[in-house]
């Protein structure tokens, strides 16, 4: 791993950390929890150098979230220079297409070792020290509408958000007597990522999906950032084991067609 540790204001408060942090939605949470107050810590794939330059004066680790060592240190990292994180944002993921019958072994493990394994256990590692530590905390895994209803033409990537589900849930249950609520955002279509650069491709497309949308709007990465600070909120008292659906209504009818740009 490589570290730069950048100047970050403010100087009190809580930290947080978000993977996958140099991504559209990562970028706009970053921005959003240090508006909130937070001291802000990012993880990626990218070279610090890149990271210096897409998110400057944000403290940045270059880390593989699907590694558990590289995890565990980038969190110990992160309480030395900062403090203990106690704003877990399990953002980072991949989308590869793929159907049920399509699937291989290698896109399989690659899809659910970042979406699944590595959120699980950068919020495990990251609830067992704030317990230790008696610190209350915000645990925000950013799920999918995948998870929720079936997307076969990205179904490893569907799975993943499913299974990311019931770990937010059997977290959200051995954490709660710590003070420590776990919860997921679950995007629908977000107009940033793969599903905006292939809209931007398909112009045609991004007006077929707008409509499809119930409330005839995609989703912004700010809207998601935005979840993300109600639920770190320290006046939410009572919200855990709880997904925040922004999907516009896309579940209540069904899977778009498997021609659609669909991912989070």
């Amino acid at each position: 791993m490589e570290a730069s540790a950048t100047g970050n204001t403010p100087s009190q408060g809580p930290t947080a950390v978000i993977s996958g942090g140099l991504g559209d939605i990562g970028r706009a949470i970053a921005i959003a929890l240090r508006a909130a107050g937070a001291r802000v810590a990012l993880s990626d794939l990218a070279p610090a150098k890149t990271a210096a330059q897409r998110m400057p004066s944000f403290h940045y680790t270059r880390v593989d979230i699907a590694d558990y060592q590289q995890v565990k240190t980038w969190l110990q990292a992160v309480e030395r220079s900062l403090s203990v994180p106690t704003w877990i944002i399990c953002n980072a993921g991949v989308v590869i297409p793929g159907s049920s019958r399509a699937t291989s072994p290698a896109l399989w493990e690659k899809t659910l070792s970042v979406n699944l394994t590595g959120s699980f256990f950068l919020a495990q590692l990251a609830a067992e020290r704030m317990a230790k530590k008696k610190l209350p905390g915000r645990i925000v895994f950013i799920g999918s509408w995948a998870g929720e209803v079936p997307h076969p033409q990205i179904t490893a990537y569907s799975v993943a958000k499913a299974g990311l589900r019931m770990a937010m849930k059997c977290l959200a249950t051995d954490y709660a007597a710590y003070g420590i609520l776990v919860n997921e955002v679950a995007p629908g279509i977000v107009d940033a990522g793969l599903s905006g650069k292939m809209m931007a491709r398909t112009p045609h497309l991004r007006e077929k999906t707008r409509q499809r949308i119930p409330v005839r709007r995609m989703l912004t990465p700010e809207d998601v950032a935005q979840g993300v600070v109600s639920l770190c909120d320290s006046r939410n008292l009572h919200m855990t084991g709880s997904v925040l659906l922004l999907d516009g209504g896309l579940t209540l009818k069904g899977p778009l067609p498997s021609s659609n740009a669909d991912a989070d």
